[in-house]
């Protein structure tokens, strides 16, 4: 069995923003020359997401509203955490969304359903954040 690491790097210019990573991912698994097996892909900070879902535009839009509606950013008061920073709804937003995603590869390629891509979801931007991607298989 083979392992192959790689990292993607963002820095949003805003406090939230959302990628589409599919392509990155695909890339490093044909680096990493596994044929059949899984890739993990996982956001290395405590206020960002990874999940699979639609690139639909709309949908996007629906996660912003959804997700302020549930972790509304302000009032900063209205959350313990905030104090040193002013990012308690990220964490919350976060944990709604999930920390990573793990897929099938099957041929070499994403063994994706219909739709299916993946995406980075920022919740804190303004700052330098990683995204691991780890392939293993044969």
């Amino acid at each position: 069995m083979k392992s192959f690491r790689k990292e993607l790097h963002f820095n949003f210019p805003s406090r939230r923003g959302l990628q589409n990573i599919t392509g990155e991912v695909q890339r490093a698994i044909d680096e990493s020359g596994i044929k059949e097996g899984l890739v993990l892909v996982n956001a290395m900070n405590i206020t960002a997401s990874v999940f699979i879902n639609d690139d639909e535009s709309g949908l996007h839009h629906d996660y912003e509203v959804w997700l302020e509606k549930l972790a509304p950013e302000k009032p900063y008061g209205q959350y313990n955490h905030n104090g040193y920073e002013d990012n308690a709804d990220a964490h919350l937003k976060r944990t709604i969304m999930g920390r990573e995603t793990v897929c099938a590869i099957t041929g070499g390629k994403l063994d994706f359903g219909t739709w299916e891509q993946i995406f980075y979801f920022e919740f804190d931007g303004k700052r330098n954040k990683r995204v691991l991607i780890k392939v293993i298989g044969e």
